[in-house]
């Protein structure tokens, strides 16, 4: 990847997430859960509450990578900084860094404080840590890094580079928890141009043949969960509480806002029910000896 492309594709990304994700904490709020987590619960019963599900979700992360005696974890989209709270104040873990590239999540992490944590309004292309870390936790953020327009291979070179950096950045046992949404049964061609357009400029979703490639040689996979019926849920969770909040998210972001969202969440959880996208969490652990570096050449 050329340094122009490297440098085109990050101001694209951070202006598409800003588009997104600052549209304002408060009215995130009004509907997520508390610990204002915004990716795919894990649901286990009837009676489970989005809390409780969203704990679930990020205890899974967490456990992937061995949190109880990890010293040092990267965050790769760590939004407003759930997991790494959890770092700092349940696992007691000495540094934790987050990336973002939305300046409000960011704030808003630095204003609570927790202790030995790190965040950095900072692309992944340019991230040059000064240590390795004992685990890599990636949440809703891979679905974020190719385009549009990008091809198949285009894909998978950018994937490939992804899984290279984690790789050099891991100690030799540690591991990459990473959590992506999916085509399934729905080609690009075929996805919701509203969604393309207006919620996720600049952005589109990997396959599992683009991530499996991308990864062989680099990372084995230890496991693979599809949770699409998972996010299907908890779009259904979000939308009742934007529902519930409706006049004070008016308050807060206008009526044209909140209408955009209540579309998004309804088309999003219906795409999940249909199998057209769905939500893979994978569990991969780096290959031991040679691996491909950042230049696809092999190293020790």
């Amino acid at each position: 990847m050329t340094a122009s492309v490297d440098i085109d594709r990050t101001i694209g990304a951070a202006a598409a997430v800003r588009h997104h994700y600052d549209v304002g904490n408060a009215f995130y709020s009004l509907w997520l859960d508390r610990s204002l987590t915004y990716s795919c619960a894990i649901r286990e019963g009837a009676d489970d509450t989005l809390e409780t599900a969203q704990e679930r979700k990020l205890q899974f992360h967490l456990d992937a990578i061995r949190a109880d005696r990890a010293h040092s974890v990267l965050d790769i989209g760590c939004g407003w900084g759930a997991i790494l709270q959890r770092l700092a104040e349940a696992h007691r873990v000495q540094r934790s860094v987050g990336l973002t590239l939305s300046e409000e999540q960011a704030a808003f992490i630095r204003s609570l404080g927790y202790p030995g944590v790190e965040v950095r309004t900072e692309n992944w292309l340019h991230y040059e840590p000064d240590i390795r870390f004992d685990g890599i936790i990636s949440i809703g953020a891979f679905e974020h890094f190719a385009r549009a327009e990008d091809s198949s291979a285009e894909k998978v070179r950018l994937y490939r580079d992804f899984f290279t950096r984690c790789r050099g950045w891991l100690n030799k046992d540690g591991v990459l928890s990473l959590q992506t949404i999916a085509y399934a049964n729905m080609s690009r061609e075929d996805a919701s141009r509203f969604i393309q357009q207006e919620i996720f400029p600049k952005a589109d979703l990997p396959t599992l043949t683009e991530i499996t490639a991308a990864a062989e040689g680099i990372f084995e996979i230890q496991s693979v969960t599809n949770g699409r019926l998972d996010y299907a849920w908890t779009c259904e969770q979000w939308a009742r509480r934007l529902r519930l909040h409706r006049d004070e998210a008016v308050h807060v972001v206008g009526p044209d806002v909140v209408a955009r969202y209540e579309r998004y969440l309804k088309l999003s959880a219906l795409g999940f029910r249909m199998g057209k996208i769905c939500l893979f969490r994978i569990i991969l652990h780096p290959f031991r000896g040679k691996y491909f570096d950042r230049r696809g050449m092999q190293a020790v």
